[in-house]
Parts: C-alpha cells; structure tokens; sequence
C-alpha cells in the first residue's frame, strides 16, 4: 500500500531507513484489514509528495513485520511515530486529518 514518496519499511530495513535517516522520518504502521488505515492512506501520500526532499514517510505492515510494532508497543492501528535523530519525537494513535499531521511534522524541519 505504499506509493510513490512512501516507503516500506520492515523489520530488515527499519533501523537503516529510520533509525539512521538525516532527514525527519513519519512512519505509518498499518494493516490491509484496517478501514482507518485505508483511510488516511490518502492523506499520509500526500504529505510525502508535499515533503518530499525534507521529510522521509513510510508505513509498516504489522502482519509481516510484528518485530517492530512489538519494539515501539503499537497497541492500536493506524499509530504514526515521527522520528528525529533515531529517536520518536511525537506521535498520533487513529485516523487523523491532514491538519494534525502537519501540526506533527512542522516543527520538526529546519
């Protein structure tokens, strides 16, 4: 489900595409059978192509990649971490709008 600026992330590239990334990095962990996550599937794609070059995205599918749902405790889907520096700096549980994500990411660039 990922598209053009969105990356997939797995368990196997996660701490190299994430952990250490020089840019921002907002993860979306996902599922195919969740209607929120289809939800703002949309809104997290458009964010990435409006940051594209300043902000990294990608999502996890946290049927195939538990390891890491289990490392940062995602409880309830969708959760999207934003990290900074390999460390998570905000976070947002449920389908949120396209305001709120940027509320997230702003204060994290430049």
């Amino acid at each position: 489900m990922a598209g053009q600026n969105v990356l997939e992330f797995t368990d196997a590239n996660f701490d190299a595409e994430v952990l250490n990334s020089d840019l921002p990095v907002l993860v979306d962990f996902w599922a195919e059978w969740c209607a929120p996550c289809r939800m703002i599937a949309p809104t997290v794609e458009s964010v990435a192509g409006e940051y594209a070059g300043r902000l990294k995205v990608g999502k996890v599918n946290v049927d195939y990649n538990g390891q890491t749902a289990a490392r940062y405790m995602i409880r309830g889907i969708p959760t999207l971490l934003l990290f900074r520096g390999g460390k998570v700096v905000d976070q947002r549980v449920g389908a949120v709008g396209k305001a709120e994500l940027v509320k997230m990411i702003e204060p994290q660039l430049g």
